[in-house]
This record gives structure tokens, sequence and C-alpha cells, in this order.
């Protein structure tokens, strides 16, 4: 018998075991299994006493749980969520000691975000938060360049997380904090989240009486908010830190207003987006619409969920981006509201297939979320189209009448005639001047007929689609589309500005007949052979074909706009009525600056200010 003799053991132990996932990650555990930043070389936290330091620095360095007491919404802002451990601490003791009713706010950044896989592996570590690891983990953030908001129902509280460097995030975010974590990568490994910009950017973002923690006392670091308008102490530290850093704004905080009486006026899908969103942030909501839930452009058997695909990647495509995102997750949690998911975007002029080369490489959409079809792969998805598309994974077909019965509530069948101004708020008046509602704030959600009740830029597009009962089909677009719905197939639609007929035309069913053989003349002959029926409703749209959202007019406070969404209302409606109610609730939004500049109502107004060379108002 031959005996083996061992090799002797490496005498240098590798630094790192592999990535928890792939070679992209920001993961790597160390030969301890400290969780460790491969692209800064720091840990994210202590295995051995990481979550009681969290506890010390942030929660107890800011003052909490005392200082949310008896507040009806509270706003914690973050540098560094990481693995998140730092928001289930903040979690962890907000179920336990928030005030009745209370509402939590997060905003956190991270511009190298994990996944979902990775933070369950690494907070594994702390069994004792095993239940809001969970439910933290399976609503975790996109990876996606922008915003992305999580909402926990179950705890009073929501969840915005920048994916984005540290100073974009702060120039883009509008909310102001009541306190702060300063948690990067130590300022010798990570000086860009550290920078004097930075510090003096959480400074303007925090809100009077404001405090903020940090585990570093270093003193570019006390410098730069003290040159803020910090007042800056230095703290006992935790475990083997000798100190740690607390600032504080000396003002007193502002006082709090009470839950707003807000009326929603229009049953579709924005004005039910806006009931939702105000009702999830503590309002006393009253929807009215005389035609019922659904009667206008929201009332189809079903709608297409798709972005506004810009190759041009800027703000525009950030705003179909991120709506897209928060649609989807949303429609996901309603029953029976999603009838398919993908959809297929056929190529029609030469230039298609670069820009959806381009679209499909951009960082704006989740990893694998859009990508580039040949004709093999588009003819096994509509069977017969040979061209190149661009596959929309995200993209859904939904179920409207579902989503109404989830979001709207009681809808009041009275027609408003006028919105006017009070003395304590806003009245709504119905025929003959009876006053059907007073409260605090109303939301025009009215389509065309905005107009009607305030000043808005808005034209009417008449749209027809066409139902082939028995027929199926994959969801398909190209300029028409082709969608499955609840026992049958629909498409279309026609598209006619300023006609607001809503009667249903056979020379329409023709047209669509036409453009649907454009595509898919297989399916347009199925279709023909069968007996239409379909539906005419009336849009609105802007000049510019981008929504309104927000105050509906300066000098107006307590009256706003959710209308102009034109065609994509299911992709937009969800995300800007979030942004809606956050101005009306004095909440953090979930646009960045940018994105809300592109659909705020008074944009017009500023343009012809400016192009007659008068200075801002």
């Amino acid at each position: 018998m031959v005996l083996m003799t061992p090799s002797p053991p490496d005498p240098t132990p590798p630094e790192a075991t592999p990535p928890v996932t792939s070679p992209g990650s920001p993961l790597l555990l160390d030969a301890q299994g400290q969780p460790r930043s491969r692209l800064y070389g720091d840990i994210y936290f202590s295995t051995e006493d990481g979550l009681a330091e969290s506890r010390a620095v942030f929660l107890q360095g800011c003052g909490l749980p005392e200082r949310w007491v008896g507040r009806r919404r509270f706003t914690v802002a973050e540098l560094g969520f990481g693995t998140g451990l730092n928001i289930l601490a903040l979690l962890d003791l907000w179920r336990q000691a928030r005030s009745p009713g209370g509402r939590l706010h997060i905003f956190t950044i991270e511009a190298h975000p994990l996944s979902a896989t990775e933070a369950a592996q690494v907070l594994a570590a702390w069994p004792e938060l095993a239940d809001l690891t969970a439910l933290l983990t399976a609503r975790w953030p996109g990876q996606a360049r922008g915003f992305h908001r999580v909402e926990l129902p179950e705890l009073n509280a929501t969840l915005d997380l920048a994916v984005m460097e540290a100073g974009a995030a702060l120039a883009a975010w509008v909310g102001r904090a009541d306190a702060w974590f300063l948690d990067g990568f130590s300022p010798a490994l990570n000086p860009q989240m550290w920078r004097d910009e930075v510090l003096a950017l959480v400074a303007a973002r925090t809100a009077p009486g404001g405090r903020l923690a940090t585990f570093t006392v270093a003193g570019a670091v006390r410098r730069g908010l003290q040159a803020a308008g910090f007042e800056v102490g230095k703290r006992p530290g935790h475990g083997r830190k000798r100190e740690r850093l607390e600032a504080w704004r000396a003002d007193a905080p502002a006082s709090e207003a009470g839950a707003p009486r807000v009326a929603v006026i229009g049953a579709g899908i924005a004005g039910a987006a806006m009931a939702r969103a105000l009702r999830l942030g503590g309002a006393q909501v009253e929807v009215f619409d005389p035609g019922g839930p659904g009667h206008g452009a929201s009332g189809n058997p079903a709608a297409l969920v798709t972005p506004r695909l810009d190759a041009g990647l800027g703000p525009l495509a950030g705003l179909f981006a991120q709506a897209l995102g928060r649609a989807g997750d949303l429609y996901s949690e309603i029953p029976g509201a999603v009838l398919d998911r993908g959809v297929m975007q056929l190529a029609r002029q030469p230039k298609d297939p670069a820009r959806f080369t381009a679209i499909a490489a951009s960082d704006i959409f989740e990893p694998g979320a859009v990508e580039t079809a040949q004709g093999p792969e588009v003819r096994r998805w509509t069977g017969e189209a040979d061209r190149e598309g661009l596959v929309q994974h995200g993209a859904l077909v939904v179920h409207p009448q579902a989503i109404m019965s989830a979001w709207l509530g009681e809808v009041r069948p009275e027609a408003v005639v006028a919105a006017c101004p009070t003395d304590a708020g806003w009245s709504l008046l119905g025929g003959g001047d009876t006053i059907l509602w007073r409260g605090d704030a109303v939301v025009v959600c009215a389509g065309p007929g905005a107009g009607d009740l305030v000043e808005a830029p808005l034209q009417p597009v008449r749209g027809q689609i066409s139902f082939a009962p028995g027929l199926e089909a994959r969801a398909t677009a190209w300029g028409g589309y082709a969608a499955q719905a609840p026992g049958g197939l629909v498409f279309g639609a026609t598209h006619d500005r300023d006609d607001v007929g809503t009667d249903l035309r056979p020379s329409d069913h023709g047209r669509n007949l036409a453009t649907l053989a454009e595509a898919l003349p297989e399916l347009a002959g199925w279709a023909g052979a069968t007996v239409l029926s379909g539906r005419a409703s009336v849009r609105a749209v802007t000049p510019d074909r981008l929504p309104l959202a927000g105050p509906a007019a300066a000098g107006q406070a307590g009256i706003y706009l959710l209308t102009g969404l034109g065609s994509r209302g299911f992709c937009l409606a969800p995300l800007l009525a979030e942004h809606v109610a956050a101005q009306i609730l004095d909440a953090p939004s979930p646009l960045p600056a940018d994105l809300a500049g592109l659909v705020d109502p008074n944009r017009f107004r500023r343009r012809a200010r400016r192009r007659s060379g008068l200075p801002p108002d």
C-alpha cells in the first residue's frame, strides 16, 4: 500500500470566499464570514454585534423612539442601505414603540444594491429578526437605476430606495428627514459619500429639529456637518469603537396637520390609484363620478401596461421605467388583476432594431426585464410575425375592473359642476349649486372633463377597441396592439383627436382590422371572421403628451390634477397618484425632482414665461 503524503496547507489563506451569487455582486464573504464590499474593501457590519451597533449608533443616536412619540408621520433617511440591517433594526423598534396611527417613511440610498437572496443570507445571522427579514426581502427593492418604493402596510411604513450615487440621490429627493443614519463605508475608503457637498445636501433635506447619527468621528466629517449648519457632539462609541458622532438642528420641529379630507373627481384608473394612495397615507377620501367606476377610458375589458419607449434614456425614459415597475408591483398584489405577463414590441421602421438594442442595454430597467428578439423568437411569440422585436417582460395585460374594485371603494354618483375655494378649504357643487362636499383638498382625475372644473391644457382623443370572441394571442404591440381579454381578443385602437363620440362605429372595426393585418395578418383573418363587438371612449392628452400630476395652479392651494394620461394610464397612474398624494399629505414623494418636473401641471405656464422673457414666478 502506498501512503500519500498530504500537501502542506497554503500559508496564505484566501481573503474571501467566492461571491454569494455572481462575479458582478458587490458582496463578498471574507474568511471569517464577515460580509464585505468588493468595491470598497470595508465590512457591511460585524457579525458579532452588528445589530447591537445599529441600535446604539443610529437608533439611540437619533433619540429614537422618544422623538416620534405623538407624531403622525416620521421620516428617517439613510446614506448606505447595504444589507438593510439598520432598516430592520428601525422597523423592529417602530413596531414595538410607534404612536397609534403613526406612519414611518424611510428614504435610503445605495449605489451598488445587493439582491434579496444576498441580503437574506447575511441577515440570517439575527434569527430574532427573521420575520422582518422575510417581510423585507420578499419585497426587496429592485436594482435598476432610479427610485424604488416598497410598501410595508403591516408596519404602517413605506421605504424608498434610490439606486444611485449619494449626491445625485439627495439632489433628486424632495423630502425632509427627522432623523439621518450616515452609514456609508468609512471616509478613508469611500470619500465620495462624505464630501462636503453631500453633507450640505443632507442638511438641506433635514426637517426642523432633525437629528443625525454616524459611527465616524473623522475630523473632515465633523467640520463638514458644522459648515452645513449642524451642531455636532462626540458620544461614547460602541464595542471597540471609542467614539461616535451625533449632530442636530437647534430649531424646533414643525407642527403637524391632522388627516386631510380629500375629494377625488373621476373613477377611472387615475381616480382609483389616487384613492388608494391617499387612504394608505391616512387621508379621508370620497370619490365622485356620475358614471360609476371605469365608465370612461378605463372601462375596457383589458388594458396594456407598457412604457413609452425612448432610446434617449433620459428623464422621460426614466419616468416610464419607474412607473412600469411600480405598476407591476401593485397590480400583482390584486387577485385577478393580471391577465398576462410580457408584451412583444414589434419593429416597424429600419431604425427600430438599433433603438431596441439601446433600450435593452440600459440600466433603467431591471436586469433581464427588457430583451431584444430576433425573427424565430418573435414567430414563437406571435405565431406569424417575421421581424425583429423587443420583449418587455415587466409589461402586463390587466383586468381594469379588478383594479377598480380593489382601489376605489364607494363611488358617489353625483356630477360635480364646480370646485370652489372657501375660507376652510374647498367645496364641491352639484346641480343647482347644491353643496356635495366640503374638505381640505380636491384632486381632479376626470380625463377630458377636467377642463370643465379647472384650467388645464387638455385635448380629447377618441379611441375604439375591437373585441373578437374566442380568439387567443400573446400580447403584441406595433403602433396597434392585440392582447388577451376574458373570453376573447382585444385589438386596436383608433386614435381620433377632438372627437368626443362614444358611439360604436363599424368603420372603426374595419380600421382596427386593417391595423391588425399590418403586423399579424393571420390573426386578423380569424378576427374578421367573427362577430366583432367593442367599446369607444375618450381620453385626454396634453400638448407634450405627458400627464398633469400635481397642484393645478399657482395661488390655488388645495386643488390638484391627475389627468392627461393618454393611452398610458394603467402604466402611469399608480406612481403619479403616489406623487400627488405625497404633495397633499406633506410626505416624501416617490418621484425624483427631475421626473416630477416633467409632469408638473404648471410647466406650460413656466415655458410661456421663459419664451416671453419674463422672470420665473
